[in-house]
């Protein structure tokens, strides 16, 4: 028998577990993890966080009344202080509004509602942002000057102002005539707001790589310049994006809460935190104070601990406080 003959049948045996494992404990391994658990303020952060966001996403299943069936809302129910104070029914825990909806449900729908606005709207400055700063700073040149300039404009107003701007010139075009368009105005509004800060990080981390050693023989093999933008050079200026996102996703919620507050939101049939914030506020010298009260607190709490978050992963992913 020849050596060929005796040598045993290989078995290739699936890597990806393994790999996934692998991942798995670098993770649990890595600098980022040792600094997340050796922090008690961030671990709290992020508890409250996924708490809220949980919450916020399981309303239809946890809430105890539906804000949106306006079938099931009675007046006679409207104004009621919270369940522990006098004159509070049990069936509202944090109280009524003034159509009779049950503000502990409201809250926790309207919860849903600003975050998703925020993490689109942040998905789509990033977009916009890494789009135009790799460009700019990949190709130089005009094209570097036109974007820039643009972006230098940009900063001169207040990302509110810029906002507000976006909303009243889709309001005017509409006419009036939304149709629930009202929730994609918010997140282009936001999303316009927010993208020069990712253009303008994106573009100096570029213009660094271009000049690197991969990148030189991606060229001299023939890739294209959109391959090497989007498979090489992207992939390493995307750890700061990260940061940026995380905190201007805090931005984003205060943003949504400020343009509902000023009545440029949702409507009062689809509250957010700021639209309940802007209800509550007539009625907070006659007496009824959690209207405002606890969409405020939990505001306040959600904006603190993502920013927390934000901090800490700028510190974590910053190599010279390593």
């Amino acid at each position: 028998m020849s050596t060929e003959e005796q040598r045993l049948p290989v078995i290739d045996t699936p890597r990806a577990p393994a790999a996934r494992r692998g991942a798995v404990a670098r993770f649990f391994d890595s600098d980022l993890w040792y600094s997340f658990r050796s922090s008690r303020l961030v671990i709290v952060a992020a508890a409250i966080t996924l708490l809220i966001v949980g919450a916020a996403l399981l309303s239809p299943v946890i809430a105890p009344h539906d804000p949106y069936d306006l079938r099931a809302l009675n007046l006679m129910d409207s104004d009621l202080p919270p369940a522990w104070v006098k004159g509070g029914d049990p069936r509202f825990l944090l109280g009524t509004d003034d159509q009779g909806r049950d503000i502990l449900s409201t809250i926790l729908y309207g919860t849903r509602s600003s975050i998703a606005i925020s993490v689109l709207a942040v998905l789509l400055a990033i977009g916009i942002g890494v789009s135009l700063g790799l460009v700019a700073g990949y190709f130089g040149g005009i094209v570097d000057t036109i974007i820039m300039r643009i972006a230098d404009v940009k900063l001169t107003f207040p990302a509110i102002l810029v906002a507000l701007l976006i909303n009243g010139i889709a309001q005017t075009l509409f006419r009036g005539r939304l149709g629930g368009a009202e929730f994609w105005i918010l997140v282009l509004s936001i999303g316009l707001s927010f993208w020069v800060q990712y253009a303008r990080t994106v573009r100096g981390m570029t213009l660094v790589e271009k000049n690197k050693e991969y990148v030189q023989a991606a060229r001299l093999i023939g890739m294209s310049r959109t391959a090497i933008m989007f498979k090489h050079v992207l992939p390493n200026v995307l750890s700061p994006v990260l940061v940026i996102g995380t905190i201007n996703l805090a931005l984003a919620i205060i943003t949504e809460a400020t343009l509902s507050f000023l009545g440029v939101g949702l409507p009062p049939t689809e509250p957010s935190l700021g639209t309940m914030i802007q209800i509550g506020n007539k009625y907070l010298f006659s007496g009824s104070w959690w209207m405002v009260a606890f969409p405020g607190i939990t505001l306040a709490v959600l904006v603190l601990a993502v920013n927390l978050l934000g901090d800490w992963l700028r510190d974590a992913l910053n190599p010279k406080l390593r």
